[in-house]
Formats: structure tokens, C-alpha cells, sequence
């Protein structure tokens, strides 16, 4: 199972790599992945609703799913995991970023990403329409800079769904 699955993680990450890089993408994908960076975007949102009284239940929320995205991800499932990550593996590919010093899975910038989609669009439909197209391009960036396997990116949706929603369903009957 294991086997197929990196099959599949290799032949994507190389048809990206073979297939759609370009110079403006060079150029874009390492800012978007910048915006990901320890899920700060996130957080900003997160406090700007808190500020505001209509919203402010919601980014309590959103900065409580975080928290947990942090503490099951980055804590926990990467050194539990220890999956090294595919430029450390294949350095043929030029890094457009700095290479990074933690395990590959689960993509902490998706699963921030995540979490903040889902906790934003299930407080207004309205916010979606943002976080949901900036977390697919903060997720794809991290494939597009060749520092996550695609599994890694999809383990890290599955979880921050689970994360977002349940974040959401607990915090809202609680009060």
C-alpha cells in the first residue's frame, strides 16, 4: 500500500516538476507558500475577527483550531512519522526556498490552511470564497516547490477537516 502510494507521490511531483513550472510561477509560488508560513495569515484573520464584535466567537475558534492543527501536526504526526521530505530525497530539483529542517507529513501549511478554510467558510460562506482558493494555492505551492509529497498534502486536508469541523461543532455549542 505504502509502495503505490509513493509511486503515485513521485510521478505527480515530477509531472509538476516536468510540466508547469515557468518563471512566473517561480516567481508566485514561493510568496504564496510565504503566506502559509507558520499559518501567520491564518492567525492575522483570526485576530482581526476577534477584534470585531460580529465575528469575534468565530476567531476564538479559528485560533483554537490552529492551536490544535500545531499540536496534532507539527508536535505530534511529523515526529511521530518522520517522513522525510522530497527534496531531501531527490535533490536534483533547485529549491526556490530555503529547505526546510522539519518532516514532511503531515504539510503544516496545508492543514493551517485547512483548518482556516473550513472554521471561515462554516462562519460565513461569504469568507470562503477567499480562504478556499488560498488554501488549495498555499497547498499546491508546497508541491510546486518540491518540499511536500502529494500524500502529505492530502493526509494534511483530511485532518484539518476533521480539526475545522470539530473545532467548530464543539466550540459553538459550548457557552
Amino acid at each position: 500500500m505504502f509502495e503505490i502510494i509513493s509511486t503515485y507521490d513521485w510521478e505527480i511531483l515530477h509531472w509538476i516538476q516536468n510540466t508547469l513550472t515557468s518563471p512566473t510561477l517561480d516567481f508566485l509560488m514561493p510568496k504564496i507558500t510565504w503566506l502559509g508560513n507558520r499559518g501567520m495569515i491564518w492567525v492575522v484573520l483570526a485576530l482581526i475577527l476577534i477584534a470585531t464584535k460580529r465575528y469575534r466567537k468565530e476567531g476564538a475558534i479559528l485560533l483554537i483550531g490552529l492551536l490544535i492543527g500545531v499540536l496534532v501536526g507539527n508536535v505530534f504526526l511529523k515526529n511521530l512519522i518522520a517522513r522525510p521530505r522530497p527534496c531531501w530525497i531527490d535533490s536534483s530539483v533547485s529549491l526556490l526556498i530555503s529547505n526546510p529542517k522539519d518532516y514532511s507529513f503531515p504539510s503544516g501549511h496545508t492543514l493551517s490552511s485547512v483548518i482556516a478554510a473550513t472554521v471561515l467558510t462554516m462562519s460565513n460562506k461569504k469568507f470562503g470564497y477567499i480562504a478556499i482558493p488560498m488554501a488549495i494555492l498555499i497547498s499546491f505551492s508546497r508541491l510546486y516547490l518540491y518540499v511536500h509529497f502529494p500524500s502529505d498534502v492530502l493526509g494534511a486536508y483530511i485532518i484539518g477537516l476533521i480539526i475545522g469541523i470539530g473545532s467548530w461543532n464543539y466550540m459553538k455549542n459550548v457557552s
